[in-house]
Formats: structure tokens, sequence, C-alpha cells
């Protein structure tokens, strides 16, 4: 017979004592993986003249040097912590890359001036 969450879920979850911590979820564990984290983004930085050939979640991509940065990574977070921390730093290179990019894509939009329509 399965035991019932007080939300109305069935099981707490995969036989654990309820109430129970995750471990990852502690500051120990959150330190650990920050951490981690640090390192494979520090890694990345370092070696970002390097062609990218690994792909991590979310199509972020880094060079095979900084593999073992990142299955420490890995090890040490929640998988939706990392999926969360990749999707942040995607964003964030994005972001850089369009505002560190050609003129052309900064400063207002030129319109076109009223001389080059035909009347």
């Amino acid at each position: 017979m399965s035991t019932l969450s007080p939300d109305g879920d069935s099981d707490y979850g995969g036989g654990e004592a309820a109430g129970a911590v995750m471990a990852d979820v502690l500051s120990k564990g959150r330190e650990a993986c920050y951490k981690a984290r640090d390192a494979f983004y520090t890694c990345v930085e370092k070696h970002a003249d390097k062609k990218p050939t690994e792909i991590a979640t979310m199509g972020l991509l880094y060079p095979a040097d900084c593999k073992k940065s990142r299955a420490n990574f890995v090890n040490s977070c929640r998988p939706s912590w990392v999926k969360h921390f990749d999707r942040q730093y995607s964003a964030k290179k994005r972001v850089q890359r369009l505002l560190d990019g050609g003129d052309d894509r900064r400063g207002p939009i030129s319109l076109p001036q009223p001389y080059t329509f035909k009347q």
C-alpha cells in the first residue's frame, strides 16, 4: 500500500523516510555545487580560444580540456541546477556577444529616409 503525502501525492520519494532532506540542498552540498560550477565556467572562459567540441545541456559547447571539470560539475549538482546554470551562462554570453558585436547592432535603428521613396 502506498503512502500519501499531505499534498495527496503517492509516495514521498522512492522509499526514503518521510521528511528526509536531500544532501545536495544543504549548505555544504550547495557550496560544493557552486565551486564545481565556478571551476567549470572558469575553465570554459580560459580555453575560449580553443574550438568547442563537447556538448552540454541547453546546447552549450565547451572545449574537451574542460571535460573533467564538467563531469565534476554534473556530479556535484542536481540535473535541474546544471540545466539552469547552463541556461544562465548561455544567455549571458548571448547578450555579451550582441553588445560586443559590430556597430550595425548597436544604436538606434535607421529608418529609410523620405527621399528614398518614389513619389
